[in-house]
C-alpha cells in the first residue's frame, strides 16, 4: 500500500493541509483588521492583494489545499465510520470525547457551505468603485458595511465563526499529534496553543462585523 493511499498517509495529508489553512485564516484575519484604521487603508490592502498577478497562483494553491483537506477528511470519516473508529484523523487523547472532536465532520460541512456563501457575497458580490490618488479600485469596505448591517447575515456569521473556532482548536492539536509532533511533555502545551490560536482568530473575525453592526455609523 502506498503512503498516499494508506490511512496514516491520508491522516498526515489532512493534518498538513489543516495547518496550512490555519495559517491562511490567521493571516486573513490580521489583514482584515485594517478595517479599523479606515476605508482607505482597507481598500488599498484589498487592491494590493487582488491586483498582483501572484493572486492567481495563491488562489490556486489555496483551493488545492482546501480541497485536499476536505476531500481526504471526508474519505477518512466514511472509512472510520464503517470501521466504527473516530470521526476525525487523530484526536488528542484528552479531547477525543469532546463535543468538538465528535462533530468535526459536521463542522467541516457547515464551514464549506459558509466559505461558498462568503466568496459569493464578497469576491463575486456587488462591485463599488472608489478612487485614491488617481487610482480606481474596488470599494470593498462599502460592500462589507452593507453586508454586515444585515442582521441575518451578521448573526449567522457569528454562529459559523464559533464553529470555526471549535474546528480550529481541535484540528490544530489533532494535526500535531497526527504528524507525530507530540509527547507527554507537549500534549497539554499543544492543546493550549490550539485553544489560544482559535480564540484569537475567532475574536478577531467576530470583532469586525460586531463593530460594523453595533458601532459603525451608529
Amino acid at each position: 500500500m502506498s503512503y498516499f493511499s494508506s490511512t496514516i498517509g491520508r491522516k498526515q495529508m489532512v493534518g498538513v493541509a489543516g495547518l496550512g489553512l490555519s495559517l491562511f485564516v490567521l493571516v486573513h484575519m490580521a489583514g482584515n483588521m485594517l478595517m479599523f484604521i479606515g476605508a482607505e487603508a482597507y481598500n488599498r490592502y484589498a487592491y494590493a492583494l487582488t491586483s498582483s498577478p501572484l493572486i492567481y497562483v495563491a488562489e490556486a494553491g489555496l483551493i488545492s489545499i482546501f480541497l485536499l483537506h476536505a476531500v481526504v477528511a471526508i474519505v477518512l470519516t466514511i472509512k472510520n465510520k464503517k470501521a466504527r473508529g473516530s470521526n476525525y484523523a487523530v484526536s488528542p487523547k484528552k479531547t477525543s470525547s469532546s463535543f468538538a472532536a465528535k462533530t468535526m465532520w459536521a463542522q467541516g460541512v457547515i464551514i464549506i457551505g459558509f466559505v461558498i456563501l462568503h466568496l459569493n457575497t464578497f469576491k463575486y458580490g456587488t462591485h463599488y468603485d472608489v478612487t485614491y490618488d488617481g487610482v480606481m479600485m474596488r470599494d470593498v469596505f462599502r460592500l462589507m458595511v452593507e453586508v454586515f448591517q444585515n442582521p441575518v447575515y451578521t448573526f449567522s456569521y457569528f454562529g459559523v465563526l464559533i464553529l470555526l473556532g471549535m474546528h480550529l482548536s481541535h484540528g490544530f492539536a489533532s494535526s500535531f499529534q497526527t504528524l507525530g509532533l507530540n509527547g507527554a511533555a507537549y500534549d497539554s502545551k499543544v492543546t493550549m496553543a490550539g485553544h489560544v490560536y482559535a480564540l484569537l482568530v475567532t475574536i478577531g473575525f467576530i470583532s469586525q462585523p460586531f463593530y460594523i453592526f453595533f458601532i459603525h455609523n451608529a
